[in-house]
């Protein structure tokens, strides 16, 4: 299936599932999902693959184990290429806030939150990883990640690049909100230029936090 958009009733579809996430509105609606939401977004994976290496399809369950929300549904449809997590992702999203692109580290396990803690510290690393992101954030990329509120023990709370210290996870992102392009061939060229953008950053990821060799666990 070559990609040319998402369908005209995506986002129409993730706005009746906000209004009912239900097993329900969910069978009703699950033709619109597949035709609209999630063949588009294998197909936009497909034609992304010879240069960013394949990808895959987020399932659309959500895991409610240990989760005080309880809905069962995703109310967005994310696709991601990344050779192990953590360790440096390309990631795009559709949802009704419209398309989300991203790159970096959205999880870390135990070690590779040293290893990148461990780097920032570097003098060499930390400040090229500074220099990466001033770049990025001047050309319109939004930095997110969860983040500790106060220094990890041990750091010295005056480090030139404590902000960076306190973040568990570290990713850059960009957002589209909803318009005629995101169901448009031209939505590939929005992906894949937003994707190159942020490579340099998502190598640096994948060079300096690297593969998990513990796992992760619930907390």
């Amino acid at each position: 299936m070559e990609f040319t958009g998402f369908g005209e009733y995506a986002i129409d579809f993730f706005d009746g599932l906000e209004s009912d996430n239900s097993k329900a509105y969910w069978d009703d609606h699950k033709h619109t999902y597949q035709s609209d939401v999630r063949a588009p977004m294998e197909a936009l994976l497909a034609a992304l693959e010879p240069e960013f290496g394949k990808g895959k399809v987020f399932r659309p369950y959500r895991d409610v184990r240990f989760s005080k929300d309880k809905t069962p549904y995703k109310n967005y449809c994310g696709g991601v290429v990344e050779p192990g997590r953590g360790s440096g992702a390309h990631y795009v999203q559709i949802s009704p806030e419209g398309l989300f692109v991203g790159g970096g580290s959205f999880a870390m396990a135990s070690d590779q939150l040293a290893r990148f803690r461990e780097s920032v510290l570097d003098d060499v690393r930390g400040r090229a990883l500074e220099e990466l992101l001033a770049e990025l954030t001047g050309d319109g990329w939004e930095v997110r990640g969860a983040r500790l509120k106060r220094a990890p023990r041990g750091i010295d709370v005056e480090h030139p690049r404590i902000e960076l210290l306190k973040r568990k996870r570290l990713y850059l992102v960009r957002i589209w909100p909803p318009d005629d392009v995101l169901h448009e061939p031209g939505c590939l060229d929005r992906v894949r230029r937003s994707w190159h953008e942020v490579t340099p950053f998502v190598e640096w990821c994948a060079d300096h936090i690297g593969i998990s060799e513990v796992g992760y666990r619930r907390t």
